[in-house]
């Protein structure tokens, strides 16, 4: 009698891999489990892929972990107080920029994306940590902003919370973008061209400062 289980062959790690490629790309709704079983290679069977993994959601949830833990820390510089405030806000853009439009996985971002692909009312619960790494990254970006406030490189009456919206609504905007496959050098100059905002508004800070490509220079500090 055969065996029941996985085969010899199965590669757990490089399943996970796989299975997060198609949440990454389709969706959790729309990515289904014969596609799921197709993708993990053997021909795995239906009980052999629930030994594995448990369900389909315990498996999106594993996939969502090592997206937060790998491709998603392009934006943790965003709370990196060692930076300049300006120079957060750019290195989370331009670094998030090219993983969205590298090869070797679907482009885009997966937090981004999981809106767009919202799985059923009755599964909402699923994309619960991919909501959560938005906010997060919201909140690093007005953080950022607030600083530049706090250290005088931003004028104090500036908007911070309409600042750093705009800064997240074209992080979540370049999902789209890569999708659609523009090419990243167009992404990167449009990049040069959202922080000229914060370049404009510094401008208007306290004289102590002087401005150059890089942001505000502390003349105190020369």
């Amino acid at each position: 009698m055969a065996q029941m289980g996985r085969p010899r062959t199965f590669d757990r790690d490089h399943a996970v891999e796989q299975a997060l490629h198609l949440f990454w790309q389709h969706g959790y709704d729309a990515t289904s489990l014969a596609q799921l079983k197709a993708s993990l290679g053997g021909g795995i069977s239906a009980p052999s892929f629930y030994a594995a993994f448990g369900s389909k959601e315990a498996l999106f949830d594993e996939c969502v972990q090592r997206y937060l833990a790998t491709f998603a820390q392009v934006t943790e510089c965003l709370w990196d107080e060692s930076l300049p405030p300006r120079q957060a806000i750019e290195t989370a853009l331009r670094q998030s920029a090219r993983m969205q439009c590298e090869d070797g996985h679907p482009k885009g971002c997966m937090v981004s994306l999981s809106v767009m692909s919202a799985p059923s009312p009755e599964n909402a619960r699923v994309v619960d940590a991919l909501t959560q790494s938005r906010a997060h990254t919201r909140a690093g970006i007005l953080a950022c902003v607030e600083r530049g406030v706090s250290a005088g490189q931003l004028p104090g009456n500036i908007h911070a919370p309409a600042m750093a919206t705009m800064f997240d609504s074209f992080l979540q905007g370049i999902s789209i973008l890569a999708r659609d496959n523009t090419q990243y050098e167009v992404i990167d100059a449009a990049i040069t061209q959202i922080l000229l905002t914060w370049d404009n508004a510094a401008s208007t800070a306290p004289s102590m400062y002087r401005n150059d490509e890089k942001g505000l220079i502390d003349l105190t500090d020369e």
